[in-house]
């Protein structure tokens, strides 16, 4: 059983990463089970895909017979029971804790027990959830950057409960799926990227709310100065603001340090429901 490779694979959680991550899988050869509680999550899911794949067509990235093989590869649906022949689970829900555990010990009940369990949190470290399930050795965080199709690199974060094995497994699958895994045999919230990144959103909100620069004037530095690609407020805009807000909120309640609270600012757009790009509106406004 502890060769079993991953011939199947589900995401849970909708979202844009759990979309586009169940969309990776299904382009390289994966039969894929993407599950959500909501049917208009899916729908919405579905349509955002498809749209992204035309204009992949009209730029020759993908043929359209690619395309119509990996959507027929791509199963939807709001029973959780879909999962009980997957080999890899990725999940990709809201970034809460509770959240997070309850799913994490429904879905060791309905999987085979060589089923991988998998988190694409950046912030909540599989040990904090492993527990929830019988099989802590096989639990670990796939973490993938937004937006999942265009980004390369994927951490693979090995706790101390993790097995070799599973860190191995973890590893060859984002190898298989044309991604650069790195792997941490260490636990640390936030990883590599996230932990630069978040020194940089930092600064860049400390020198707006104390009137140093505007957000626009701090992104333009950013991207011409830096050579970054996107600017930390465009960033926060695309990734949402209610994600930043939850990851703060996270990573205070371990801590205790105020430091690590969210910003007034984010905070204050986050209670007006102004969460960026989803929304329509966030530092940017939106079509």
């Amino acid at each position: 059983m502890e060769s079993n490779p991953i011939r199947k694979v589900a995401v849970i959680g909708a979202g844009a990463m759990g979309a586009q991550i169940a969309m990776i899988c299904a382009l390289e050869g994966y039969p894929v089970f993407l599950n959500d509680l909501e049917e208009a999550r899916l729908e919405q899911a579905r349509e955002e895909l498809e749209k992204r794949m035309k204009r992949w067509i009209e730029k020759k990235r993908l043929t359209g017979r690619q395309v119509e093989e990996a959507f027929e590869r791509l199963e939807m649906g709001t029973s959780l029971a879909s999962v009980s022949d997957a080999d890899l689970v990725i999940e990709a829900v809201v970034e809460k804790l509770d959240v997070k555990r309850e799913l994490f010990k429904q879905l060791d009940e309905l999987t085979p027990p060589h089923t991988i369990l998998a988190t694409n949190s950046s912030t909540i470290v599989s040990s904090k959830i492993a527990d929830a399930t019988n099989r802590q050795e096989k639990v670990c965080n796939l973490h993938f950057f937004n937006p999942p199709l265009v980004m390369e690199l994927v951490e693979v974060v090995q706790g101390s409960h993790t097995s070799e094995w599973t860190a191995q497994q973890a590893f060859r699958f984002v190898e298989g799926i044309n991604k650069t895994p790195v792997l941490l045999k260490k636990e640390i919230s936030g990883f590599i990227a996230n932990r630069i990144l978040g020194k940089l959103m930092d600064e860049a909100v400390f020198l707006l709310e104390n009137g140093y620069a505007t957000h626009e004037e701090i992104d333009t530095v950013c991207t011409k100065a830096l050579n970054h690609p996107i600017g930390p407020f465009s960033l926060m805009d695309l990734t949402g603001l209610d994600v930043n807000y939850f990851v703060r909120m996270q990573r205070y309640k371990e801590s205790g340090n105020e430091a690590d609270r969210p910003a007034k600012i984010v905070e204050e757009k986050v209670n007006k429901g102004e969460l960026g790009r989803k929304t329509g509106k966030g530092f940017y406004q939106y079509s």
